[in-house]
């Protein structure tokens, strides 16, 4: 019975974690069908697992003889649009990361992480690169095993995560410029704090980005942000519009094989960061 529940919680995790590649705006207004299922927000994602997401569920079902699929996916291209989405009942909960669900929260307390959710599962956050980059992947390697030992993603957790302060944007963080090296074009979506932020001025911040800037000065590298949609990424990868984006490794299992959500052609960093996914509500205080 534990298996099977263990089971059910890593097949939310999948939710949230897969690859797809919906559109949030047509599919937030879609009405769900399926009496009795949770409508679940989550941000659209690389294109990977979709097509053989099906058969996955089912191979799931008949090895362990359980239904699961009690939440159906409704996808979105920006955290702003979900958290809308969210207030205006649209959808019933959203699925994010932990630092995320604690920086929305301290913005609106309104907003609040299910305490008798059971999903207790880890995405690992890493770098995808195109498969013909594998001397950038491996220099990527080399600057993350460096920041692991020598505490420097641990101290930039705490600056940037662990004591991040609410009652302002997450702070800006300087880009390195060498400019005789170069360049490498990374896509970000500007739209996770305290993970991922582009200011209304255009100014890249967060964590991600001090990840970048510490990356950036040991390869002696320029970074150059590309603000693009979550959904777009896959297509600005590919077509060499940027040289990486930003990727989330979803647990794996005798079920879920290793790289079961990469797509072909894709390759795959260390990764540099791990985050705990939670489900939200809204629920508006009432007035005293």
């Amino acid at each position: 019975m534990k298996f099977k529940k263990v089971v059910k919680m890593l097949l939310s995790c999948v939710l949230a974690g897969a690859l797809f590649t919906g559109c949030g705006g047509d599919n937030a207004e879609k009405k769900d069908t399926d009496a009795g299922k949770i409508k679940l927000g989550m941000i659209t994602r690389l294109n990977a697992s979709e097509e053989n997401f099906g058969e996955f569920l089912k191979k799931v079902e008949d090895t362990l003889n359980v239904k699961i699929g009690s939440h159906n996916p409704v996808f979105f291209d920006s955290l702003n649009q979900m958290q809308m989405a969210l207030q205006s009942e649209q959808i019933d909960e959203i699925s994010t990361y932990r630092s995320v669900a604690r920086y929305m929260i301290a913005k609106d307390p309104n907003f609040n992480v299910l305490k008798d959710h059971s999903l207790e599962f880890i995405d690992s956050f890493c770098f995808a690169l195109r498969d013909d980059e594998t001397e950038l992947r491996d220099s990527l390697n080399m600057v993350i095993e460096e920041m692991q030992s020598d505490g420097t993603l641990d101290r930039l957790t705490k600056e940037y995560i662990t004591d991040i302060s609410t009652e302002k944007d997450p702070p800006a963080v300087e880009l390195p410029m060498f400019p005789a090296s170069g360049t490498i074009k990374i896509a970000v979506t500007g739209d996770l704090p305290p993970l991922d932020f582009v200011s209304t001025d255009g100014k890249p911040a967060g964590f991600n980005t001090a990840v970048l800037a510490e990356i950036g000065n040991r390869l002696i590298k320029n970074i150059e942000i590309v603000e693009i949609d979550s959904g777009a990424r896959a297509a600005a990868l590919t077509s060499k519009q940027v040289d990486v984006v930003f990727w989330s490794i979803i647990p794996v299992s005798e079920i879920i094989p290793q790289d079961s959500d990469k797509p072909d052609g894709v390759i795959l960093s260390n990764p540099y960061y791990k985050d705990k996914i939670v489900h939200m509500i809204f629920k508006e205080e009432e007035q005293k």
